[in-house]
């Protein structure tokens, strides 16, 4: 096959992988102020849109890390890298994006890139000197461990920090008052704004890294040089394309998936993610951005005190996460296999890869998700993590006032109502009281009258005798 056309093929597909990589990892920015109703949809995944765009412009370590670290593509004790060994690995890659991204699955494009070079590499040269291990594991593995650990650390003390500070009660009573949280949600904006941008200088150079690559590879481009400007431009307005039709699984699982997120937690989350991305940028580590953004918003869950995380999500990330780089490693090696046949195994590769996209494609129309049912998780949480104005919380107040006033007026006649009872009943059991007392006196046999005893009437009779002879005397 011409040389012309196949690097044209190359760059065709690798600049296709960054589209992925842009829709597959907007959710790493958006996904929490998204959830926190910190900035609206659209809104949110356009500004993301332009902020990568910007970001790709500002560094190139990355892109050097790939196209002169990762595979040795020159040198003497390099291997000959050809423009259909870096197709194959791109197909890998693109698969496996598409894949996750079907499933919901936040999975690393870094690492997906990655595995697919490799595995392409290896099996296209028949040779493990095709992939330069040394910088692999300082430069790609080391980091996926420690970065999204060291993010998910910070978020939780950020988020421990934000709570503590803004922890508000009466300092008589030591009762807790309304906390004041809302100038968070308002942060989120800049803080997410800084992931993208973050975000615009690292993966966005993979691409630009991938490119250069096959420029090496060609002779098209002396090897040890950076990415040329045209590189640059046409991978950042790829990045941007993408990121602007906006991963919307993705940002569902994110937003929601992993744990109920709060401004002060998205804020965290977000300012640990964006210190990491741009630190690894500036130091050339090939990150993936992902894994950081999930570490954050775990760490940040685990710092807000009655926050749930969702461990069965986690697990299921944490798989993606496991099997990414192998699985597309796999399928540029099989890739990478199928093309060592010569043209027809490139067209049979195209074809196949093709074919698997757009299957992909039209199993996710069967449910369609995208601004306006994507977030409908996120928008219940949003509502429920609404921070009311000045003027809602006073009319929220006199609400709140008014019910009280009720509520004591009913509880007054309650009391009332409850003490006329207790009358009642006093009045009832006095009055038993006396009927039982009637029923028993009248039920006891009558007492015979003092004159009708015989020790009276034994009294009366000398009596009588007396009388009578006294009359008796009168008469004499």
């Amino acid at each position: 096959m011409d040389l012309t056309f196949m690097v044209v093929l190359v760059i065709a597909l690798a600049l296709f992988f960054d589209f992925t990589n842009g829709f597959h990892d907007t959710a790493n920015a958006m996904a929490t102020p998204i959830a926190t109703g910190a900035i609206k949809p659209k809104t949110a995944v356009a500004l993301a849109a332009i902020l990568n765009l910007v970001g790709a412009f500002l560094s190139t370590e990355v892109a050097k890390t790939i196209s002169g670290g990762i595979i040795n593509e020159g040198g003497p004790n390099g291997v000959a890298i050809t423009p259909e060994m870096i197709f194959a690995g791109l197909m890998g890659a693109v698969l496996w994006n598409l894949f996750t991204w079907l499933l919901g699955l936040p999975s690393s494009s870094s690492h997906a890139l990655f595995g697919g070079l490799i595995g392409a590499a290896i099996v296209g040269t028949w040779s493990l000197g095709a992939v330069n291990f040394l910088v692999v594991v300082s430069k790609v593995l080391l980091p996926a461990i420690l970065a999204p650990t060291i993010a998910g650390l910070v978020a939780f003390l950020c988020t421990k920090l934000a709570y503590s500070i803004t922890r508000r009660s009466d300092p008589d009573s030591g009762d807790k008052l309304t906390q004041k949280r809302g100038g968070f949600r308002r942060g989120q904006v800049f803080s997410s704004s800084l992931v993208a941008l973050a975000h615009g200088t690292n993966d966005a150079q993979k691409t630009m890294g991938v490119i250069t690559l096959v420029l090496v590879a060609s002779g098209l481009q002396e090897a040890g040089t950076g990415p040329h400007f045209w590189v640059i431009a046409t991978c950042a307005l790829a990045i941007a394309g993408g990121t602007y039709a906006g991963g919307w699984r993705i940002i569902r699982t994110l937003g929601s998936g992993l744990t109920d997120v709060k401004p002060a937690q998205g804020f965290a989350a977000e300012t640990s993610t964006a210190a990491a991305i741009l630190a690894s940028s500036h130091l050339g580590f090939a990150l993936s951005t992902t894994h950081v953004a999930s570490g954050s918003v775990i760490g940040s869950g685990l710092g807000r005190k009655g926050s749930t995380v969702r461990w069965g999500a986690i697990g299921k990330i944490a798989i993606a996460w496991l099997l990414t780089l192998p699985a597309a490693a796999l399928v540029g090696g099989l890739a990478a296999l199928l093309i060592r046949t010569g043209t027809v195994g490139i067209i049979i590769v195209a074809v196949l890869g093709l074919s698997a996209i757009l299957f992909m494609f039209v199993l996710s129309q069967r449910e369609t998700v995208d601004h306006s049912n994507a977030i409908s998780d996120v928008d219940a949480v949003g509502e429920a993590l609404h921070i009311p104005s000045k003027k809602e919380r006073e009319k929220l107040a006199a609400k709140a006032r008014a019910a009280q006033k009720v509520a004591d007026k009913a509880a007054k006649r309650a009391a009332e109502a409850a003490a006329i009872r207790a009358k009642a009943q006093a009045a009832l059991d006095q009055a038993d009281t006396a009927v039982l007392k009637a029923m028993t006196k009248a039920a006891q046999p009558p007492k015979p009258k003092a004159a009708e005893t015989p020790k009276a009437k034994a009294a009366e009779a000398p009596k009588a005798t007396a009388g009578e002879e006294t009359g008796k005397k009168d008469t004499k």
